[in-house]
């Protein structure tokens, strides 16, 4: 059997079930340990805001958590709700909400074994972690190395190339049908430069970037959104409602224009919830840990902040805005592909509609990956040290310029495995460790 037919076919079984379940099954069991912890977000968006009195200088608890939504906000909270509404129907959105929201639970609870068992690093950074949680709370270093690589190797997919590949198919929209030959090339070593400057000033400056970039562009296309939303405020009712009623229904939406049944809004609408908000993937902590903070319960209530503004809102806004279109001029939706569906809806804008909706696209993109260069480093330098932290720098810009050039379906697949090596780890840690995670 060819490789790449077999990598899709084990991906595709993995993410169709067994760590769905898994993955769910954990958000559910923290959700009830916790005591719906979830009851806590007004507090915790209220600490994001407020500067923590103990905190050393450093990386700023706002400024963890602004990183963590930087890698976690991306172009899957636009196009990956549309095709999950075009896959799945409206039911698709509400248990992609339903998944966001009860991932917070498990977020907090990966954040505070992360800011337990985080280590001082040579120059008095504060470096933590799945990785450093198996370490230091297990001893299982080998599941630790694991990790740490999948990490560094996820990294490269998902963190830089396809996101600089969705950089270069936003930037054509500007172009339309006379889109140059050299612009994936352009994108490519244009998109590698900034973020190498960026870069240059390491991780505090990564995170002073994304306190300003994350609520800039996340306003600046909420914006969009709600102008379309106020459009066709006369189907808001009549969305919400479809979007209920489709979650549970076992016959299909809109005609059948937009998805099937109960089974497949449920399938696809928390395989999205959990892809977009990477709860219990361990990403987030390897932010969370970063902070100086030295407060794990303040620091994990902040953190768990993330999958709600990603998941909850963002995404959830963004279902209603399109599903509320396609019900006002269902007629415009026909025969078009599902990753245009969102520039359909934002062509009602008065002016520039596509274009707004591709620089949001490319901000959200560019953000992610300077997350994810952030989990590359902290990953690497758990592995070799402050020493191997240039040359996986030079390496990952290399796969930001190749991310535009070249196609992405072996790296959509591969991304999808060395999720699953991260998650595992980081859920048996979880799962052990359990009883040393303490609610605020």
């Amino acid at each position: 059997m060819h490789f790449l037919t077999w990598l899709t076919q084990c991906t595709s079984f993995l993410w169709s079930g067994p760590l769905l379940f898994l993955l769910l099954g954990a958000h559910l069991y923290f959700t009830l340990r916790l005591g719906f912890i979830q009851r806590y977000l007004p507090r915790g968006i209220r600490l994001s805001f407020t500067r923590d009195p103990l905190s050393r200088d450093g990386v700023s608890p706002f400024g963890a958590l602004a990183t963590a939504l930087a890698a976690t906000i991306g172009t899957g909270n636009i196009i990956g709700i549309s095709t999950a509404v075009a896959l799945g129907g409206p039911g698709a959105v509400f248990w992609c909400w339903l998944t966001g929201l009860l991932g917070v639970a498990t977020c907090y609870g990966e954040c505070f074994l992360s800011m337990t068992f985080r280590s001082t690093l040579p120059d008095g950074r504060r470096g933590g972690g799945p990785m450093y949680v198996l370490q230091n709370g297990l001893g299982k270093k080998g599941l630790a190395k694991i990790f740490a690589g999948a990490a560094i190797l996820a990294s490269f997919g998902m963190g830089s190339s396809v996101q600089s590949h969705s950089i270069y198919k936003a930037a054509a929209i500007f172009f339309l049908e006379q889109s140059p030959a050299v612009l994936p090339h352009l994108v490519g070593m244009g998109t590698a430069l900034l973020a190498g400057l960026v870069m240059l000033g390491g991780s505090k400056k990564v995170a002073s970037l994304c306190t300003f970039l994350v609520p800039f562009m996340s306003l600046f296309y909420l914006a969009g959104c709600g102008y379309l939303l106020f459009l066709h405020r006369d189907f808001l009712g009549p969305a919400l409602s479809l979007i209920v009623q489709s979650a549970f229904s076992p016959s299909a939406a809109l005609g059948g224009l937009a998805g099937a049944g109960m089974m497949a809004a449920l399938r696809v609408g928390i395989s999205r919830g959990l892809f977009t908000n990477e709860a219990g993937l361990g990403s987030i902590p390897m932010a969370a840990a970063a902070s100086q903070s030295d407060s794990p319960a303040r620091q994990s209530l902040i953190s768990m902040t993330g999958p709600f503004w990603d998941t909850v809102v963002i995404c959830a806004v963004t279902g209603l805005m399109v599903i509320s279109s396609m019900l006002a001029d269902p007629g415009a939706y026909h025969g078009i592909p599902m990753d245009f569906i969102c520039f359909q809806a934002f062509s009602r804008l008065p002016l520039w509609g596509p274009q707004i909706l591709a620089v949001s696209l490319i901000l959200f993109a560019f953000a992610t990956i300077l997350g994810w260069c952030c989990y590359g480093e902290c990953s690497i330098a758990f592995l070799a040290g402050e020493k191997g932290k240039q040359p996986y720098q030079i390496v990952y810009l290399l796969f930001v310029y190749l991310g535009a050039v070249i196609p992405l379906t072996l790296v959509w697949d591969l991304a999808d495995l060395l999720n699953a090596l991260m998650m595992l780890p980081n859920l048996l840690a979880l799962w052990l460790l359990r009883k040393k995670i303490l609610p605020p």
